[in-house]
């Protein structure tokens, strides 16, 4: 398995490509906190980062497809998938090193992000930063990445084109973490289905989360995710 994982980390990082999604991705959540004039947090008047907790999700939907969509498309399109079976490795093993190799990217790409906690806290002119919340919020989102990373790798597993495993992808990422919060909104569900609705969406558990407040069934909401997709990551290389 960590065999797999390191081999996923170089060929990551052996371009530009792996340095350009993690340079896009700070950039964005920099722009959107410090430039942009509705999200800007200078001009929010508050010691928070809730603008950004509530832009990365949006950004991550898109990265996590990009780091994930050649994991097993591109293994499946040159061939190297049967030089890979014939290694003496399970299919959950490898499923486990790929996911593992994308999720070690992801964080990467999460840590500079602490240097916006230490810029707004040294704003402050009082309190300072809420660090309980932001916590919680930073548990959230590694939990949310996790999930989406997940997602990418079963979707990359389902074809050999990276470009259709990217798109497939971020609209399940998409419907996932949005959809059930759309669908709960409509009038039909207002009688009271409409909040077993929204609990089916990554957006209601990730919110819990970020208050501050670890809740049992959010964990468990988001482990069954993980797992869910990974079994299916698992049969799909099963069935080839």
């Amino acid at each position: 398995m960590w065999a797999i994982c390191k081999k996923e980390l170089r060929q990551f990082f052996s371009s530009l490509t792996g340095y350009i999604a993690i340079i896009v991705f700070l950039l964005l959540t920099g722009l959107f906190l410090f430039v942009f004039p509705d999200t800007n947090l200078l001009d929010y008047g508050y010691a928070t980062l809730e603008q950004f907790f509530e832009q990365a999700p949006w950004i991550l939907l898109l990265l996590i497809p990009a780091i994930t969509m050649r994991s097993f498309a591109d293994e499946f399109r040159s061939g190297t998938f049967e030089i890979l079976r014939t290694r003496p490795l399970r299919n959950l093993q490898i499923v486990n090193g790929k996911y593992a190799g994308a999720f070690i990217v992801v964080l990467i790409s999460l840590l500079p992000t602490f240097i916006y906690v230490y810029t707004v806290h040294a704003l402050s002119l009082q309190s300072g930063i809420d660090t309980g919340r932001t916590i919680g919020s930073y548990i959230g989102l590694l939990f949310l990445a996790a999930v989406f990373t997940a997602i990418g790798i079963c979707c990359s597993s389902m074809t050999n084109n990276a470009v259709v495993a990217f798109l497939i992808a971020a609209f399940v990422c998409f419907i996932m973490y949005s959809g059930f919060n759309a669908i709960s909104r409509i009038p039909a569900f207002a009688a009271g289905a409409d909040y077993y609705i929204e609990m089916l969406g990554i957006d209601f558990h990730y919110r819990s989360v970020s208050r501050g407040v670890l809740d049992t069934r959010d964990i468990i909401y988001f482990f069954s995710l993980i797992i869910l997709f990974l079994v299916i990551t698992t049969r799909n290389l099963a069935k080839r």
